[in-house]
């Protein structure tokens, strides 16, 4: 019970600031099931009574601490959820938080090696930008390579306490709304939070973001326009990253990049392209590529940091991917419709013909504008809009996607405000199509099946032996019954009694700690 009572006075708190800063404001309280409508009437109260507008929204964000902010930049993707007011206001949160100092940097480093800091490095300097997980100090190293300058990455102090309990105050809240919300379910509250805590994991080992940075520089080793700096793994662990230091220009700064005489147009499609070839060839991209994290070097190559973000894409969600872009390219929302169908995203039940006029009406639109109104992660965020009514469930795996492809189009707009996005993309997406679609693809298709086939026909013989005592146990359980004990019963039903007690318990809970705040 006393854990109880800290998730709800947590989560009270929270509700109570996100309330004020207007994060619920546009939630229609009236399609809300009964259950809901008293929180979510509350939340919009304090929101009318502190804020009409919603440019507190991401400092309040921030003041609840790296794990909402954090949540904060997943909610952003999710206008159907929050709005299309407050995801835009999302997107311009930023992971910013003030540096530690060198001296508890140098002791977490020491502690991670178990050895002093000058047997590792022969400068070791003060940070030169800090997030909420870690920070990042310029270092020299000296080895059998020569002596050179590097980048180390080092946790942020307590970070890792931070973040479970804020973790668990969140898994509290989505089992506690898909519960008592059945509504939400369709959204996946828990898988959303599931993918937030998976994120946040691999964010805080280094050796993890490491093997992403090898990975992704393998991946990416025959571009001539993007690069990945190499890792120092000698100088890595847990707790600490080194990789090699960039001299770049920041993306940021595209003032100096001007004077360096770049092409800020060439370079805005570079950004795109190599979003789309990593995640549609490789099904594997860089899902943090906003303007502190890319750089430009001296040739005009783009140089990605800060790897702990990465997402991934299986064959059938790159397809997917490159076919519903293809398809609003050139029109063809018939087969748009038919993907969604094929990847199994919407039920049978509904109509091919129904969904292709849904997005018709998203894609048409598109082609009445200039290049420069058109927005890429615009039509993917209406596209899942329209799929919520035909009932497709949220995918996780295309949730971060979508966020990155907010991310990518802005910082490739912010270089050149008229960027054609469909031209830009159609070179990548429909050579993908053609090798992986066409007469090659389908031979590898075929390679696929026939080794799945293959691989089936070893394992038949297990398997039917598993079947076999399978259907043994089930006849004679037919026979003989399978039974309860009354004292099993009992119990069952007691839980589903003390789950129901308690969920009400929660909610008034939380809306009475929101009401005091309120009052306060």
């Amino acid at each position: 019970m006393r854990f109880i009572l800290g998730h709800m006075l947590r989560i009270g708190r929270a509700g109570f600031v996100l309330s004020r800063a207007g994060l619920f404001r546009d939630i229609d309280i009236v399609t809300l099931p009964l259950t809901a409508r008293l929180p979510f009437g509350v939340a919009k109260l304090i929101a009318k009574r502190h804020s009409e507008n919603l440019d507190l929204l991401p400092a309040a964000i921030s003041e609840l601490g790296p794990s909402y902010v954090k949540l904060g930049q997943f909610l952003a993707t999710r206008p159907d959820v929050v709005g299309p007011e407050v995801a835009l206001r999302l997107e311009l949160l930023q992971d910013h938080m003030p540096p530690f100092s060198r001296e508890l940097a140098v002791k977490a480093i020491e502690a991670a090696f178990r050895r002093p800091i000058d047997t590792l490095f022969i400068g070791f300097g003060e940070p030169v930008a800090a997030a909420s997980i870690a920070q990042v100090h310029r270092a020299r190293v000296r080895d059998a390579r020569g002596e050179r300058e590097v980048a180390v990455k080092v946790l942020r102090p307590g970070v890792e306490r931070r973040f479970r309990r804020d973790l668990s105050d969140m898994y509290f809240a989505a089992r506690l709304a898909e519960r008592w919300f059945p509504d939400t379910k369709r959204l996946k509250p828990v898988e959303v939070v599931d993918t937030l805590a998976r994120t946040v994991k691999i964010e805080m080992d280094f050796r993890l973001e490491a093997a992403a940075a090898s990975e992704f520089a393998e991946n990416t080793a025959g571009e001539s326009d993007f690069r990945v700096p190499r890792v120092d793994w000698d100088r890595t662990e847990r707790e600490v990253l080194t990789l090699e230091w960039i001299d770049a220009i920041a993306l940021s700064d595209t003032a100096a990049l001007a004077a360096a005489g770049l092409d800020l147009p060439a370079l805005a499609r570079t950004i795109i392209q190599s979003f789309l070839r990593h995640a549609v060839r490789d099904g594997f991209f860089h899902a943090d590529m906003h303007q502190g994290n890319l750089f430009v070097d001296r040739q005009g190559r783009l140089i990605a940091v800060d790897f702990g973000i990465m997402g991934r894409l299986g064959i059938k969600e790159r397809r997917f991917l490159a076919e519903i872009i293809y398809g609003f390219i050139t029109r063809n929302y018939r087969r748009v419709a038919e993907v969604h169908f094929e990847a199994g995203y919407v039920p049978r039940r509904y109509k091919v013909e129904d969904f292709a006029q849904a997005i018709r009406a998203i894609g048409e639109p598109i082609h009445a504008r200039t290049a420069d109104q058109i927005s890429m992660a615009r039509v993917l965020t209406l596209l899942f809009e329209i799929t919520a009514l035909f009932d497709m469930k949220t995918r996780t795996e295309l949730v971060l996607l979508q966020k990155t492809m907010v991310v990518v189009e802005g910082v490739a707009r912010s270089l050149d405000p008229k960027l054609d996005m469909w031209s830009t993309a159609e070179p990548v997406v429909h050579g993908w199509i053609e090798t992986n679609l066409g007469p090659i693809g389908k031979i590898e298709d075929t390679g696929r099946a026939l080794a799945s086939l293959g691989q089936f026909a070893a394992n038949l013989p297990a398997a039917l032996l598993r079947t076999e005592n399978i259907v043994a146990q089930i006849e004679r359980m037919a026979e003989e019954g399978f039974e309860l004990s009354e004292t099993a019963i009992d119990k069952i039903g007691e839980a589903e009694a003390r789950g129901a007690r308690l969920g009400h318990f929660a909610l008034w809970i939380i809306v009475a700690i929101m009401i005091l705040f309120l009052l306060h």
